[in-house]
């Protein structure tokens, strides 16, 4: 996926979770934060970041935070990003040859990133976006997420009535270890996705090639339950 019209600047301070202060072009502009966790690692001030310019005049703000650097990487945190990638993934074959790929698919009490068939199976695919990172190493999710527990315990009932069911943990960033859920910050998150690779939930998880102006998956990444 590919962002037009961005432009570079520097964060300067993050009054609430939907906006920004960042420094672009010499003014200090009020960005809208295009993802509402924490990303206190993500976002100290002075960090380089890349911003998303809006030609639409009924816009409140002008500007989408997007990619930040963080040491050597760039971290796409663009929370709209890993269903856009995933359904690019998805269709270019990323697992195998499926059918009738849809979003937001509806089983049970639970609504799915996308459902599609493969191998005569109908299946359900989560995605979660993952940016937390340290030393290489990733975690999910980085504040407590009821929903998706709620997710992951649909995919664990799917699974178990013979449905195909998969979680896509997409990393936001390149070149990192292994990912691993974080039990610290949400134990229930991490007894939920055990339980659901015990039942026979696919957990998969990938980094992305991310530069300035794109976001792409790569290559598969450990998941160490």
């Amino acid at each position: 996926m590919k962002y037009a019209n961005m432009v570079p600047g520097t964060f300067l301070s993050r009054p609430n979770r939907f906006i920004a202060h960042v420094q672009i072009g010499g003014q200090t502009e009020v960005v809208h934060v295009k993802n509402t966790g924490r990303c206190r690692e993500l976002l100290p001030a002075g960090a380089q970041v890349w911003c998303q310019r809006s030609d639409n005049p009924a816009r409140k703000t002008k500007y989408d935070l997007i990619t930040v650097r963080k040491g050597e990487r760039l971290i796409n945190m663009d929370s709209q990003a890993p269903n856009i990638a995933a359904k690019e993934w998805l269709s270019s074959g990323g697992l195998g040859q499926v059918e009738e790929l849809r979003a937001e698919t509806v089983h049970g009490d639970s609504r799915f990133d996308f459902s599609f068939w493969k191998d005569g199976r109908q299946c359900f695919l989560e995605v979660k976006g993952v940016t937390l990172e340290t030393d290489g190493v990733c975690a999910f999710p980085d504040a407590p997420t009821e929903r998706g527990t709620k997710h992951l315990r649909g995919l664990t009932e799917a699974a178990k009535s013979g449905f195909g069911a998969y979680v896509l943990f997409v990393i936001q960033m390149a070149d990192v270890e292994y990912l691993h859920p974080n039990d610290a910050t949400d134990p229930g998150f991490g007894a939920a996705l055990r339980e659901a690779a015990a039942a026979g939930v696919q957990v998969l998880a990938v980094d992305c090639e991310v530069t300035e102006e794109e976001m792409r998956i790569q290559n598969p990444v450990p998941v160490r339950l």
